[in-house]
């Protein structure tokens, strides 16, 4: 599948380049940009803290350590919550190739970005698509990647389900109709 996103680099430039609706926003493209530091991206446009909310998570039978040849696997939701409002609902299928990584993962509960940060490890990412729509009277915007390295490997799909966040900002959080 052809990547939706792409960094070009030369001596003294630096380009990315999405493949997005021609109606999305700065903001917006910052966030679709996002490798694994959406929580943080977040917290520093609505300056305030971004909760991660687990809505379910089902974890593949493992009487192993992980391993390449014998990972362990989750299927999971969360949301992503600022000030009581979900600001971002993402379904992911985590792929866990070490024992390190289930330990962080599965044991310690660390969040795919905080896995990451704490394996020290920075992930490849490849955005594969990009999309708006309204739905229920709200226009959404919704992303889906993969983030890997040698011990982990993340699909995500992420629905940003009102965009009106990325243009009222820390105001959107106090609106009533929750």
């Amino acid at each position: 599948m052809a990547q939706a996103a792409r960094d070009v680099y030369t001596g003294t430039s630096t380009s990315v380049e999405i493949d997005c609706p021609p109606d999305v926003i700065g903001v917006e493209r910052i966030m679709l940009a996002a490798q694994g530091d959406l929580q943080r991206l977040l917290s520093a446009f609505f300056a305030r803290p971004i909760t991660i909310e687990r809505i379910y998570a089902h974890t593949s039978e493992h009487d192993h350590a992980a391993s390449p040849a014998r990972p362990i696997t989750q299927t999971r939701q969360v949301h992503l919550t600022c000030a009581a409002r979900v600001v971002c609902v993402a379904t992911s299928r985590v792929t866990l190739g070490s024992p390190a990584a289930a330990r962080l993962f599965l044991d310690e509960q660390f969040a795919i970005g905080q896995l990451f940060r704490q394996l020290g490890r920075a992930p490849e990412f490849a955005l594969r698509s990009v999309g708006t729509r309204v739905a229920d009277g709200l226009r959404e915007l919704r992303r889906d990647y993969v983030l890997s390295t040698a011990e982990v490997q993340c699909e995500i799909s992420e629905v940003f389900p009102d965009r009106d966040m990325f243009v009222l900002g820390e105001a959107w959080l106090g609106e009533s109709d929750n």
